[in-house]
């Protein structure tokens, strides 16, 4: 064992039951792993016993319901322990029992709904349901206020779910939640709950939804059943779906956080055995789901805030992945637990992995949400964008090589590497030309940023698990079509990428493309004009803001990111508010005329205007680079096309191509 980081992998308890290290599974929500009556799936079962089989100690499944008649959720869109219970007992305890012979523990997250929140396309016929008659969070529909009976026949319901999770062998539950705005939240916070029975008015009125769950619980499975609750101490909310940005000066219109410790007190006064911390709700929903643009364990100090007012174990979520800053956050009192849950998505084996001293082997989590987030809100399906086998490790799992090939790979960006790994795995011998000095392709400039660290870092794993799996690089090894005849290869995969658009603006000598900057060919200097709003031009005005550059930002389209924008809302919005917060000036519905003398003439709805610049900086997209492919694609039998070279998108798309193309070659 790495004894750096033992404390991380010593045992311990939540109530009375004892749990063999400090990491746990965040929940994250399992869609694509309920099957038609509400059971775990097969892929669920894989799932979730592959990151027990790779150290974690607990494992907390996402959310799962147990009403689905107060609030309609579109079964099986997730798995639901009342919804036929001997069937969810029977798939459940194939699963749990799987995971306890990695000797991990399982608890599953039972939700009592998403109230106002509840994602549009789930709502049917039927109008959402809140505490109070509020505005719904996507729709500009008023919601209806929740009876006395049906807040009472969803306690019930709580304890049916429970009971039979604990028959199927669950070891505890965890309550969702009093966190992120979810119905049960909605009481308990005063903005959405302007009711006047005794669900509303004084703090201990709004937690009384709360208190009689994890008191029906009890009641049901018995005193010593563990029930966490998913916890958020304060809710970053400015008003109606505003949220706040990180440093942003607001009134607080959530919960602040002198409530969020008098209800931290309150709900363990009620009987909750830990709390899982984090803080934001759908109004603000890049703090809940925190994009690469928030900062790595962003939770630890409400974590230690709670920590040291209540006396029941504090689990800390929330960009946990640098082992480092996870065990800060146990020596100095802030949490008793580490929650992994993207980190998990990228790579199951991350704790075995750190006690076993391999940092370099862990596959880091880009913070990007393209594979879980994303794909949840727009598919409806959990998955990762760096690990194509996350969520369907039994269907992707890689099988030997019948005969081994030679492949030759040309382009060493992440789709290039990826297929090699793959290849190499089974069994294959790919070799790999890449005409830059370095792999990586569009990482490099892509990860200038210092909130883009980690795609640098998903590089240097590339780098690193090549080396151990001997697969030969050719750096600096550009491939013309000449050369490449006199390349021997059995099988041959092009993945030369793209390159940056460009256009003439007349005198071009201060006309930069965005990488270039990025890679740091080229200096800005102090007035710059991106070109382009999209995902590189909105992140390079950040990176300029931040740096001291006055920073115009032009795009022609009505809004930023209008156009291939992030998969996920919650970085697309919070990167959206981000720019004018950093001091970006934003020009939408504009389009760059030409450069002029002082800098650049823009023409914003029919008028023009020059804007002073020292250099204007085109960040307009990118263009696939398939010409060695279409001199090749008749020479081989066996010849791909993968990455960007074959349509240019992201990380995500050019991973999941080189998996599926070199898995079954």
């Amino acid at each position: 064992m790495s004894q750096q980081y033992q404390k991380l992998f010593e045992p311990v308890k939540i109530g009375s039951l004892e749990i063999r290290n400090r990491f746990a599974m965040a929940p994250m929500g399992p869609l694509g792993l309920a099957d038609a009556e509400g059971g775990f799936n097969q892929r669920g079962i894989e799932y979730y016993t592959a990151r027990a089989r790779g150290g974690t100690g607990l494992i907390i499944t996402g959310v799962t319901f147990v009403d689905n008649v107060v609030e309609e959720h579109g079964m099986p869109n997730v798995p639901c322990s009342t919804h036929n219970p001997v069937h969810f007992i029977r798939t459940s305890r194939e699963m749990t029992e799987r995971i306890h012979a990695y000797d991990s523990k399982v608890f599953i997250q039972l939700s009592g709904g998403f109230g106002r929140v509840t994602i549009p396309t789930n709502l049917g016929e039927y109008p959402p349901v809140a505490p109070s008659p509020i505005q719904h969070r996507w729709l500009d529909k008023t919601c209806r206020e929740l009876t006395i009976a049906e807040i009472k026949s969803i306690v019930e319901k709580f304890g049916d779910g429970a009971f039979n999770a604990k028959r199927a062998g669950f070891d505890g539950v965890q309550i969702h939640a009093v966190h992120e705005g979810y119905l049960i939240d909605q009481f308990a916070i005063s903005f959405f709950n302007h009711r006047t029975d005794e669900y509303g008015g004084c703090l201990e009125n709004r937690l009384r939804f709360a208190r009689e769950i994890v008191e029906e619980i009890k009641r049901r499975c018995g005193s010593d059943y563990p029930i966490t609750l998913r916890y958020s101490p304060k809710s970053f909310i400015k008003d109606w779906r505003e949220g706040a940005l990180p440093g942003e000066e607001f009134e607080e219109k959530g919960r602040d956080i002198p409530e969020g410790i008098e209800a931290a007190k309150l709900l363990v006064a009620y009987g909750y055995d830990a709390l899982d911390i984090d803080v934001g709700s759908y109004d603000s929903w890049w703090w809940s789901h925190p994009p690469m643009y928030q900062a790595k364990g962003l939770y630890i100090p409400y974590a230690k805030i709670i920590k040291d007012s209540v006396d029941v174990p504090i689990i800390c979520a929330g960009r946990m992945d640098n082992p480092d800053l996870a065990l800060g956050a146990v020596n100095n009192g802030a949490c008793d637990m580490i929650s992994l849950g993207r980190p998990l998505l990228a790579d199951e084996n991350y704790a075995n992995k750190l006690r076993a001293g391999k940092l370099a082997d862990i596959r880091p989590c880009l913070s990007c949400q393209e594979g879980c987030m994303g794909r949840i809100q727009e598919y409806s399906a959990l998955n990762c964008a760096v690990n194509p086998a996350a969520c369907r490790e039994k269907e992707t799992a890689l099988s030997p090589a019948i005969k081994s090939k030679l492949v030759a790979i040309i382009g060493g960006g992440v789709a290039g590497c990826e297929a090699a790994r793959v290849l190499a795995l089974r069994g294959h011998k790919p070799v790999i030309y890449e005409k830059a000095s370095r792999l990586g392709g569009n990482l490099i400039p892509g990860g200038a940023p210092d909130f883009k660290e980690d795609d640098l870092a998903l590089v240097a794993w590339y780098e690193h698990t090549l080396k151990e799996l001997g697969v030969e690089v050719k750096l600096n090894a550009e491939v013309t079509a000449e050369k490449l005849k006199g390349i021997s290869a059995e099988a041959l995969i092009i993945a030369t990428g793209s390159k940056p658009k460009m256009f003439s603006l007349g005198d071009d000598h201060n006309v930069y493309a965005a990488q270039d900057v990025l890679l740091k060919k080229v200096d800005p200097g102090e007035k710059v004009v991106i070109v382009g709003g999209g995902l590189v031009g909105c992140e390079l005005a950040i990176w300029l803001a931040q740096g001291g550059k006055k920073v115009a930002l032009v795009e022609v389209q009505d809004k930023l990111l209008a156009i291939n924008g992030p998969l996920c809302h919650a970085n697309s919005e919070m990167l959206e508010r981000l720019v004018p917060f950093k001091g970006v000036e934003v020009l939408t519905s504009a389009k760059v005329v030409k450069t002029t003398e002082k800098g650049v003439l823009v023409n914003i709805n029919g008028s023009d205007r020059e804007l002073p610049a020292d250099s204007v900086i085109l960040a307009v997209g990118y263009s696939s680079e398939a010409c060695l492919y279409n001199e090749f694609k008749y020479e081989l039998s066996d010849v791909y096309l993968i990455g960007d070279a074959r349509n240019v998108s992201n990380i995500m798309y050019a991973i999941w191509d080189a998996y599926e193309i070199a898995a079954n070659l």
